[in-house]
């Protein structure tokens, strides 16, 4: 028997490999350089739910960066034969999807879980003459060129937020002179120096600036105020219906197999729920905003439809 005393550690040293290679297996693609949103939500994502016993085996992370996550999704889109590989996307992606012309299609990914948002507002500098929202929607309308509006980039969440606002002021869309800027500061400085006579972006980053008094913001469009705002009309209050989100959410690859896909989506589920999580975004300044599996899916499909339709009314895809 003394071959099987030799065998023994082997056989042992090899389940614990396999065990390891198997965990090793689990993926999730950021298609964002690092340090950003996308980048921040898959990994404090999977932090919290392996702190939450949800999940406690190892993740490999990708950063693939650039053309609003187009070109990691396409890699991702491209990979198959791995049975738990995740990717985090957003809003950001469905319009760079037409803007970029890329082969990627969402409705064949497996859609896991919506997790966090950040709803938009409109500031102005705080001497501006227009005093609430309505007052800006009127000036925009009457000079829509001669009215430059800074956020990000073109086709994102801020300029897709602009946009349905002039939707629903009466201001034609093609009109509008929206000017991308390199980030929320950037847009700050051009409203404070007046080279915008507005600005969009994320609460978050927009908060402080208005709190110091270099900036007034106008309205938020949640769909209603939030706690950590109150003091923020919502559009819909202005009597403008635009309510619109910088979400980001997980989904599935093409080939996740169907026990996979639900184990993935009752993880996130619960991770939703854990107090682990709910510390990280209150942290970040994420708002929790879950939604999973089928229901994430016909969300997808909706914003999709109407992402495009803003896109193609502000002239930046062709029909």
């Amino acid at each position: 028997m003394k071959w099987l005393r030799v065998l023994r550690p082997v056989l042992v040293a090899t389940l614990l490999c396999s065990g390891v290679a198997v965990q090793a297996q689990v993926s999730m693609m950021l298609p964002a350089n690092p340090g950003g949103g996308w980048d921040s939500t898959g990994r404090q994502a999977m932090k919290a739910m392996n702190e939450a016993g949800i999940y406690t085996g190892t993740v490999s992370f990708t950063n693939r960066g650039g053309a609003g996550g187009t070109i990691g999704l396409a890699e991702f889109q491209r990979q198959a034969g791995n049975a738990d590989a995740l990717a985090v996307f957003g809003a950001i992606t469905v319009g760079s999807i037409s803007m970029n012309k890329s082969p990627i299609d969402l409705s064949k990914f497996k859609p896991v879980a919506r997790l966090t948002a950040e709803h938009i507002v409109l500031a102005v500098k705080a001497d501006a003459p227009y005093k609430n929202l309505a007052e800006f929607v009127e000036a925009l309308k009457a000079n829509p060129g001669g009215t430059p509006v800074g956020g990000g980039s073109a086709g994102g969440v801020d300029h897709i937020a602009l946009a349905l606002l002039a939707q629903k002021g009466g201001v034609p869309v093609g009109k509008l002179n929206y000017i991308p800027q390199a980030g929320g500061a950037d847009t700050v400085t051009g409203i404070v120096n007046g080279t915008l006579k507005a600005g969009l972006s994320g609460i978050s980053e927009f908060q402080q600036f208005a709190e110091s008094g270099r900036i007034r913001i106008l309205g938020i469009t949640s769909a209603e105020r939030l706690a950590t705002a109150k003091d923020v009309p919502t559009f819909k209050e202005a009597g403008f219906d635009v309510e619109i989100a910088n979400w980001r959410g997980v989904l599935g690859s093409i080939d996740m197999p169907e026990d996979n896909y639900r184990q993935w989506v009752d993880r996130f589920a619960k991770l939703s729920e854990a107090p682990e999580w709910h510390a990280v975004m209150q942290r970040l300044g994420w708002e929790p905003f879950y939604l999973g599996g089928e229901e994430f899916g016909k969300f997808i499909a909706a914003e999709s439809e109407r992402i495009n339709g803003i896109l193609k009314d502000a002239g930046l895809i062709k029909p």
